[in-house]
């Protein structure tokens, strides 16, 4: 059974195998012509935020720990950290991080740290290293305290979220198409990472796994990459710089702007901070859900296809044809 003492960084030693396996993409992708594509400024970005990723980590990750380990004191079991408990606590991880990862993308606060890696416009190995600086802030390290209460120890949970990033690395790429069936049923792939990375209506919010695939299977937001509607990376409303600053806290910026505009209701403010991003007191904006009923109002005979809501489902958009 190893010892707590056992279980390392993961993150910190996988950094050598990132560096490689970015220059075997990049050899693959301009000499041996692999898809994919590399921009110089943006792959420096990435590198920088994933540099400050790391700082931030070393200099504020005892708030979480601190945290998780004065859970520990209440916990009801210790289950110890034999192999089968670290497959265990493996997969419940990999679900705490599924519904972290969904939060991310429906609730504003955590929507502003998280934007940071969907930022890029481009979609290769560097892109999963771009991360922010600011996930403390948002509190969501919260999510792990119920694994704490429930008898796995906080090392244990760093090491297999640990785990978890890394393996979330090699499907930052277009190289690699989608792969055999039963590892497409199970496991987060490339093909299905691209999906959640890209902005075309139907894609928004789906494919929010880690890991295992299986969690949006069983919660209904799974949607399979279309050769049709190949995957545009970025978000709704580029951001249009390099500037790792500017990358690292635009939204924050714009969201304390839009809570602190004058005339609203507290509940308007809040809805600035913690409803789904594209939420606006006047309706001026759009989220996920509004422009896929109008990709569907354009493209009537996609209704219902993955990723795009039923003609039912269109809040009163009557779907009419595209314009000659």
């Amino acid at each position: 059974m190893p010892d707590l003492k056992d279980f390392p960084d993961v993150t910190q030693l996988a950094i050598p195998f990132f560096v490689i396996a970015i220059l075997i993409e990049l050899f693959v992708i301009r000499y041996l012509k692999g898809r994919g594509d590399y921009e110089t400024r943006d792959t420096t970005t990435s590198l920088l935020m994933g540099v400050g990723n790391v700082a931030s980590g070393l200099l504020l990750g005892f708030v979480a720990f601190g945290v998780l380990m004065w859970a520990w004191q209440l916990r009801i079991a210790d289950l110890g950290t034999s192999w089968a408990v670290i497959a265990l606590c493996f997969v419940v991880d990999d679900l705490r991080y599924y519904w972290y990862h969904r939060i991310a993308h429906r609730c504003r606060w955590v929507w502003a740290e998280h934007v940071i890696h969907h930022s890029s416009q481009h979609y290769n190995l560097s892109t999963a290293l771009r991360q922010s600086w600011t996930g403390t802030f948002t509190g969501m390290f919260i999510l792990r305290i119920p694994l704490a209460l429930i008898g796995f120890h906080p090392v244990l949970l760093l090491f297999v979220g640990g785990l978890n990033l890394v393996y979330q690395f090699w499907i930052h790429t277009e190289t690699i198409g989608r792969m055999w069936r039963p590892i497409e049923w199970i496991f987060n792939t490339p093909s299905h990472h691209r999906v959640h990375h890209a902005t075309n209506p139907r894609y928004l919010d789906s494919n929010y796994a880690g890991t295992l695939i299986i969690w949006d299977r069983m919660f209904g937001t799974f949607v399979p990459e279309q050769d049709e509607d190949m995957p545009r990376y970025g978000i709704v409303k580029n951001i249009g710089t390099f500037n790792p600053i500017r990358v690292a806290f635009h939204e924050w910026i714009d969201m304390f702007r839009d809570a602190a505009r004058p005339g609203l209701t507290l509940r308007q403010r809040l809805g600035y901070l913690f409803a789904p991003p594209g939420w606006s007191h006047d309706g001026s904006r759009k989220g996920s859900g509004e422009l896929k009923a109008d990709y569907v109002a354009r493209n009537p005979d996609a209704a219902g296809a993955p990723g795009l809501p039923r003609p039912e489902a269109l809040d009163g958009r009557q779907p009419v044809a595209p314009a000659e």
